[in-house]
């Protein structure tokens, strides 16, 4: 029974394997009691135990009338017990009556809060992900001489949106890209990344040079003289001609080309500030070029890939890993890359991460 169970019923999700193991020891145990009240005779009664019934019942179900037939039959059963313990006192036996009306009571107003809270956390998913659509808006399969893929892991399982961003646009001056990440949490990084957003997909059509870009998106974070914002970021722009790109590395951790199934880093002459910090320093952004020839796949992430962490705390090589990876396809090179990432930390991320590929054709 889907119900009593902890299987999946059209009123509730799955339980855990252990939680399903759980509940059925608890049911054995209660039934065990009922055998044992029959077996010991009529001076002592297990009858209390049957207020346990509901509570089991109400785990995992969505609907309150599960625990309520669980508590119709506790009464059933406790009316049979007490036909049967003629010798039990009758306040014992109108102690445990109480005390099962109660806990079916409690129970089933648990199920109803619980079913209240999840239907508004509903409509909260709901609106994130509206919000997750304008925000971070997909990729095209196809756009100039590129094939991409992007995939966007919260680090928690109710989360939809956070700090990390990306984007690609098409312009006058080839493909251009971002993928950033911003300093901190919660709605202040989703409004810094709305914002850092907005500006590259006007500044990226208008800049004729890459630093340009990027000094347009430090100088919107800087005039946030209110908020201590900035954001690591890599842009990236792939002209229609084959053989070079250009990539502008604010403070982010430095994307990987791979070729002929060998990968490797794209470290700046020169580091960078992260986007919102140029003016603390006496640093300009600049735009290296780099080989990207027809066949090429450039891989882009952020700190959520390069700094997952096994049981040992040591940082996940994803040189090496990506390395060892098949690159022809970036829809299954991320595949791959977030289930090799998975494994090798042994849970979850814990941390949000957005990673970009894109191959040229």
């Amino acid at each position: 029974m889907p119900g009593l169970f902890g299987g999946r019923g059209a009123d509730q999700p799955w339980l855990p394997r252990w939680a399903r193991r759980l509940k059925i020891t608890g049911y054995a145990l209660v039934l065990m009691c009922v055998v044992a009240d029959f077996a010991v005779g009529t001076r002592v009664t297990f009858a209390p135990v049957l207020a346990a019934l509901p509570v089991l019942a109400s785990a995992g179900t969505r609907r309150a009338a599960v625990p309520a037939a669980a508590g119709a039959v506790a009464c059933a059963v406790l009316v049979a017990l007490a036909s049967y313990d003629v010798d039990v006192p009758a306040v014992v036996l109108a102690t445990a009556a109480g005390t099962i009306v109660a806990t079916t009571f409690f129970s089933c107003a648990g199920v109803m809060v619980l079913a209240a809270q999840e239907r508004e956390l509903t409509k909260v998913h709901t609106v994130a992900e509206a919000a997750q659509r304008a925000l971070l808006r997909l990729v095209p399969r196809r756009l100039g001489p590129l094939v991409m893929a992007v995939r966007y892991v919260a680090a928690e399982a109710e989360a939809r949106i956070g700090g990390d961003l990306y984007e690609a646009v098409p312009t006058s001056y080839g493909v251009r890209l971002i993928i950033g990440d911003v300093r901190g949490k919660g709605l202040a990084a989703v409004e810094t990344a709305a914002d850092v957003l907005g500006v590259f997909r006007e500044a990226a059509r208008a800049e004729p040079e890459l630093a340009e870009v990027a000094k347009r998106l430090d100088a919107a974070l800087a005039r946030r003289s209110a908020r201590e914002d900035f954001v690591t970021a890599v842009l990236v722009g792939v002209p229609d001609a084959p053989g070079l790109a250009a990539v502008v590395n604010c403070g982010h951790p430095p994307p990987l080309i791979c070729h002929a199934g060998k990968c490797r880093e794209v470290i700046p002459a020169v580091a960078a500030p992260p986007l919102g910090l140029r003016g603390l320093v006496d640093r300009d952004y600049r735009a290296c070029p780099v080989t990207f020839v027809s066949g090429d796949l450039m891989l882009l992430y952020t700190d959520g890939v390069a700094e997952a962490r096994d049981a040992a705390n040591r940082f996940y090589p994803l040189t090496a890993r990506v390395s060892a990876l098949r690159t022809e396809d970036p829809e299954a090179l991320l595949e791959d890359l977030l289930a090799d990432v998975r494994t090798y930390v042994g849970s979850d991320l814990e941390d949000d991460a957005a990673l970009l590929a894109i191959r040229r054709e």
